[in-house]
């Protein structure tokens, strides 16, 4: 144990400990909210539109409208992050005054996250059954409040499993940045951990990514089964059939009441 404590890796860890991976920690968790937030201020109106605006939806647009709208979304997604990140520099320079640190990541974060987020709104949206939709529109419902009103909350365990999703893969990201100057436990990892050649504080900074991922997606997952009406209808129909089971072994029972 003495000789463990005697290591240097170990000792810098216990000193890192006591700050930087704290603060660390704090700038990944930071950097994801904020990222996961102008990304859905952004991505999931445009996630609507490209399903209700297309031919057929609840509020066809013009076919040169959403034309572009696929084609700015497909061309971004197609830019691998690394490179996005580099390519959006002048970007993060003009918005913040500068390109290094946590706070000029989040610009990148966002370009590279907007159209992700909205295709996994556009996939939540299209599993609405069209019958539901027709129903609404029957009864005189305006474009407005079926979206509002049917889409969205019929989509809802869809749409908080394609949050987890989007808010996963912006962390994940976000260790990236750490790369071309963002902070965070993507940039202890590179900069202490593989450039210093301090082994532990590469692991210990894989390990805390690895338990956030899986926080976040119970998280997510159990509130995504919540809110599914499918599995809560099966959920009481497997409630009933057991206690109907019961009272059927209690009258077999002599005696029971």
């Amino acid at each position: 144990m003495a000789d463990l404590l005697q290591n240097p890796e170990v000792v810098r860890l216990l000193e890192l400990s006591k700050d930087g991976l704290l603060f660390a920690i704090w700038e990944t968790m930071y950097l994801t909210v904020i990222s996961t937030f102008f990304a859905y201020l952004i991505g999931l109106p445009l996630g609507v539109i490209a399903v209700v605006g297309e031919p057929g939806g609840v509020r066809p647009l013009p076919r040169p409208v959403m034309t572009v709208l696929n084609f700015v979304i497909n061309i971004l997604r197609s830019v691998p992050f690394l490179i996005l990140m580099v390519v959006v520099i002048p970007l993060s320079r003009l918005i913040l005054g500068t390109s290094i640190g946590t706070v000029a990541t989040i610009v990148p974060l966002v370009v590279a996250a907007v159209p992700f987020v909205a295709r996994l709104v556009e996939s939540s949206l299209r599993e609405v059954d069209g019958g539901v939709i027709e129903a609404a529109e029957s009864m005189g419902c305006s474009p407005f409040q079926i979206i509002t009103k049917v889409i969205l909350p019929e989509s809802r365990p869809s749409l908080i499993s394609g949050f987890t999703t989007a808010f996963i893969t912006i962390l994940s990201y976000g260790a990236m940045a750490g790369a071309i100057g963002g902070g965070g436990l993507g940039a202890m990892a590179l900069n202490l951990g593989y450039q210093r050649r301090m082994t532990i504080i590469l692991w210990v900074s894989v390990v805390v990514l690895v338990i956030l991922v899986q926080i976040f997606q119970s998280v997510g997952t159990r509130a995504a089964v919540r809110m599914d009406k499918r599995v809560r209808g099966q959920d009481r129909k497997k409630s009933r059939k057991e206690q109907k089971k019961k009272v059927q072994k209690e009258r077999r029972i002599p005696g029971a009441m």
